[in-house]
């Protein structure tokens, strides 16, 4: 790993504490001694945080700090130059790890460009705790945060999960829920889904099995606290070869598209690239000559 001058005169650094989901006792003692012993705590919440302080018998001593999505571009060169004058801050959010979906990364990114030292006590994250209890393969996967509010940006996303092999993990509001389960159902009704909600917490539950009817069944009922949903991935997709590429060319060809609109029609729903597909199309267009 490669230190800079500045970071290896400075006893100061940046550390990304993660904490409990919801059960108190989800903390390492790791994650527990650098909260006693930070010069400084950022934290989304000062009256959350104080409530894990106390649980476990740590002093505040007026050094929590609020570090939300409001502020955090603001508070970056303060951090940065509290971790240059040696002082060990801690970085956590309300729950799990900063950064993911939680307010965070902005301030790692300017502590590491500043050539200071960031590291981690690692622990809790909701997707790694939703993927691992979903009963879907885990092996790949990828993180999408929170489904978008406007129609047409859900609309690009779906299109690019139609096509997504690995695990699928994302996050949604109680209130949302059963509005994306509908759309999702009626794209992929035979895929299978986990919803996940109040991980480690009294009222833990998972709900799994295809879109359909996980759809149906949160369709009925009301859903509260924090939810994580996890989807399988698409089938693998069959090779694309050349002929099946020309075929496709062809056919959009005769249609009457020009050769610009076929070719991206071609290549996105394919899933391969356009400038293959684009050499395919002026062959074809040259033999039709």
């Amino acid at each position: 790993m490669e230190v800079s001058a500045s970071s290896a005169a400075s006893s100061g650094q940046l550390v990304v504490v993660a904490t409990p989901l919801g059960n108190l006792g989800d903390i390492s003692r790791r994650a527990l001694e650098l909260l006693a012993s930070a010069d400084v705590v950022y934290c989304e919440d000062t009256r959350h945080s104080s409530t894990l302080f106390s649980a476990h018998g740590i002093a505040v001593n007026r050094r929590l700090r609020a570090l939300h999505e409001h502020n955090e571009a603001s508070l970056c060169a303060e951090i940065v130059e509290r971790v240059r004058d040696g002082q060990v801050v801690v970085l956590i959010s309300d729950a799990g790890t900063p950064g993911i979906s939680d307010p965070g990364s902005r301030v790692v990114a300017a502590v590491a460009e500043a050539g200071l030292v960031v590291t981690t006590a690692p622990g809790p994250a909701a997707v790694i705790a939703a993927l691992t209890i979903s009963g879907l393969a885990t092996d790949r996967f990828v993180m999408d945060g929170f489904v978008p509010r406007k129609a047409g940006e859900r609309d690009l996303l779906y299109a690019r999960w139609a096509r997504e092999e690995r695990t699928i993990v994302f996050y949604e509001s109680p209130q949302r829920l059963a509005g994306t389960l509908d759309e999702l159902a009626a794209r992929f009704p035979e895929r299978r889904v986990a919803v996940a909600r109040e991980i480690t917490k009294l009222h833990e539950e998972v709900i799994r099995g295809t879109l359909e009817r996980v759809a149906s069944l949160i369709a009925q009922r009301e859903v509260l606290g924090e939810i994580v949903v996890v989807l399988e991935g698409a089938p693998e997709a069959p090779a694309v070869g050349d002929e099946m590429v020309r075929a496709a060319l062809a056919e959009q060809l005769a249609g009457g598209a020009s050769v610009r609109d076929a070719v991206s029609f071609v290549a996105d729903s394919l899933g391969v690239a356009h400038r293959g597909v684009y050499q395919l199309a002026l062959a074809l267009r040259a033999e039709g000559s």
